[in-house]
């Protein structure tokens, strides 16, 4: 199946002219925002915890001799690994179709396979993490990341049962609409996934010039309210409002985007997408 990006029209026409500009893609998955960036004439320094994604960032390596760069780690490492101002740092979070059609990865209810769910090799799979915890952190697990009802009946459950598989979980789960959000509680639970948000957002404002971009791409409200929250912390001035003086804060909003039906249509994976961006003022 061909990827199909989300919401790559709308990034485009956020960064603007992007030629000789330096983008840092910090969620490569196949390469499909990295590959348009390039396109586009800029430099691009990409990064993604995900081993699997090797073979495709040094097809692009050799594509473009001298503007593209691969960081193998997580987007919770910029600080570490980003030595250059970058004039935009892109994320579009959530889990790649490339890891969602791969049974083995064991991310989606849809495919039997180990339950697995890591984002990389090391720390526990999903499997392990039912079997280490405890009942009353598996439901607050199910509530918190997944807002499931009866968390706690539910937990009991899948704890009793330690499945190994995906479709032994999903065989657990009798009421329907609760499938899904127990696979996505669970695999936010694995890869930490609010926490590396919440580690990256916080490295930016260090990072980036004045007129340097950070546009966010959310699947899911959990991911949406955190990046929200965080870019209204940047652009609220600072000081008390009742007083004539206030700190102009330094980041301003650009727009916030959702799918129109055109781009649901051409990505089913859209229909939940919602892009934010802002920029540094000074």
């Amino acid at each position: 199946m061909k990827h199909v990006p989300v919401l790559l029209d709308k990034v485009l026409e956020t960064l603007g002219d992007i030629s000789d500009r330096t983008i840092v893609d910090c969620t490569f998955g196949a390469g499909g925002y990295t590959r348009a960036f390039l396109d586009a004439g800029a430099n691009v320094i990409a990064m993604d915890r995900d081993p699997n994604v090797l073979q495709d960032s040094g097809a692009i390596s050799e594509q473009y001799p001298g503007r593209f760069k691969f960081i193998a780690a997580p987007f919770s490492e910029l600080k570490e690994h980003i030595t250059v101002a970058p004039d935009a740092i892109v994320f579009d979070f959530g889990v790649s179709s490339m890891q969602i059609d791969n049974a083995e990865r064991g991310f989606s209810f849809r495919f039997d396979g180990p339950l697995d769910m890591r984002m990389e090799s090391d720390g526990q799979s999903a499997a392990e993490l039912i079997e280490n915890t405890t009942v009353s952190d598996l439901t607050e697990i199910l509530r918190e990341y997944g807002d499931v009802k009866k968390a706690g009946i539910l937990a009991r459950v899948i704890k009793d049962a330690k499945p190994k598989t995906t479709f032994e979980l999903k065989n657990l789960i009798h009421v329907p609409k609760d499938v899904a959000p127990v696979f996505q509680a669970l695999r936010i639970a694995v890869n930490d996934e609010l926490g590396e948000i919440k580690n990256a957002l916080d490295a930016i404002p260090a990072l980036i010039n004045p007129g340097g971009m950070c546009i966010c791409v959310t699947f899911h409200s959990l991911e949406d309210r955190l990046v929200k929250k965080v870019f209204r912390e940047w652009t609220t001035p600072i000081g008390n409002p009742r007083l004539p003086v206030l700190v102009e804060p330094k980041f301003k909003l650009l727009r916030t985007f959702t799918p129109s039906d055109d781009d649901i249509q051409e990505n089913q994976r859209a229909r939940s997408a919602h892009l934010r961006a802002v920029i540094k003022s000074y």
